[in-house]
């Protein structure tokens, strides 16, 4: 059965980093998109939006303005809905989506909400999810088709063959 693997966590235990691990090491077509941490003088300024194929976006940053705000940080919904978005969208005929993070910030777009429903109904999807709980992501943990696995400091060092043999 095609199964979605999702990884939850709270910020900062790794999820990403397992993320960008398990991309190196699979050995299919795949798309979508991937968060990186926004760094100046030391200090965490924001997230950027990775995708794929090589397009770098905006998801948050201190810098911007915007009416959607999460935290200290002003999310960047264009970059949202034309790079996440389209990074998954365009995905649905690879063999997995990656979709890095369905979080707070990403949630704040109807597009983005779409488009993960999407996914998870077309193809397998590899991603993250956020650790807090609120409707929409506990719809889609509940999903029959959805494995998620909690990652912790205990064993996110452990995760990457553990999740590979469920891709397989």
């Amino acid at each position: 059965m095609r199964e979605n693997i999702l990884i939850k966590g709270k910020p900062g235990i790794g999820k990403t980093t397992l993320i960008k691990r398990l991309v190196e090491r699979l050995e299919v077509e795949k798309g979508g998109f991937y968060t990186e941490e926004m760094r100046e003088h030391g200090f965490r300024v924001g997230f950027r939006i990775m995708t794929l194929d090589g397009r770098k976006g905006i998801l948050a940053h201190v810098g911007i303005r915007s009416k959607f705000r999460v935290g200290k940080y002003f999310v960047n919904i264009s970059d949202i809905d034309n790079m996440a978005v389209d990074s998954i969208i365009s995905s649905l005929n690879k063999d997995i989506i990656i979709i890095d993070e369905i979080g707070r910030m990403e949630l704040i777009s109807e597009k983005f909400k779409d488009a993960v429903l999407k996914a998870l109904n077309k193809r397998r999807v590899l991603g993250t999810i956020k650790a807090t709980s609120d409707k929409f992501t506990d719809e889609i943990m509940k999903r029959n088709d959805t494995k998620v696995i909690e990652i912790n400091l205990r064993n996110r060092n452990n995760l990457i063959d553990k999740i590979l043999s469920c891709i397989d």
